[in-house]
């Protein structure tokens, strides 16, 4: 089996919401502290790596959880995934990548993505037989709701060397399965673990589905 990690992006510029989503309420946690804890109810907090931006203010998490900063801020999701293989190289083979502003992620989810890269097209056992495993919903490809293996790190490097800032040219690279979204409602019904918060409203709509009426308050009704 391989060693399971995990990557959290969190430098982005957060225009759209106008404040840091790392740092939102969320019931009695913020953003950042809710993804981690989902996350790390399938990964080893040692083996969770948080990429921030150079100046980024984080909450308080686990001693365990890994803290690096992107050298590249701001020039998208392929220089953060760089920069958080390159942390996780020596400790994970296969890493579960995400955002921080996914407080609906489902951990079912982030198990079945993990199996799919250890098995072949027919769902036999496999020894690497694809580095990476992304969603796509018709023609859209989730590169943050996806499984790598770090060993793609030196592709990212030589494609980021050459001025590209794209993810979907990685997957031109390297063996990937694509698998359908909907293909995963098995495990994510309402497919929840790709709704990021890029708004207010997106924000405001999750803290109600999740049964908060305001930011700074508890779940109207425990599970």
């Amino acid at each position: 089996m391989s060693r399971q990690g995990a990557v959290i992006l969190c430098g982005g510029r957060s225009s759209r919401m106008g404040r840091d989503k790392a740092m939102l309420p969320f019931g009695n946690e913020l953003m950042l502290q809710r993804v981690v804890r989902i996350v790390g109810t399938v990964v080893p907090a040692e083996r969770i790596v948080v990429v921030a931006a150079s100046e980024q203010s984080l909450p308080v998490l686990s001693e365990s959880v890994l803290i690096t900063r992107d050298e590249r801020p701001y020039e998208g999701p392929l220089a953060g995934l760089e920069a958080g293989l390159r942390t996780q190289q020596d400790l994970s083979d296969v890493v579960f990548v995400t955002s921080c502003d996914v407080p609906l992620l489902e951990p079912r989810l982030i198990k079945y993505l993990f199996s799919q890269i250890e098995v072949d097209s027919q769902g036999h056992a496999a020894d690497s037989s694809v580095d990476i495993v992304v969603p796509r919903d018709n023609k859209f490809l989730h590169p943050l709701t996806a499984v790598y293996r770090t060993c793609v790190l030196e592709t990212i490097s030589s494609l980021l060397a050459e001025g590209e800032r794209r993810p979907r040219r990685l997957f031109d690279c390297r063996p990937a399965r694509i698998i359908s979204v909907e293909e995963l409602k098995s495990v994510d019904a309402e497919l929840n673990s790709f709704r990021n918060m890029n708004t207010p409203e997106d924000y405001h709509s999750a803290l109600l589905d999740a049964g908060y009426s305001r930011s700074d308050e508890r779940p109207e009704s425990a599970d």
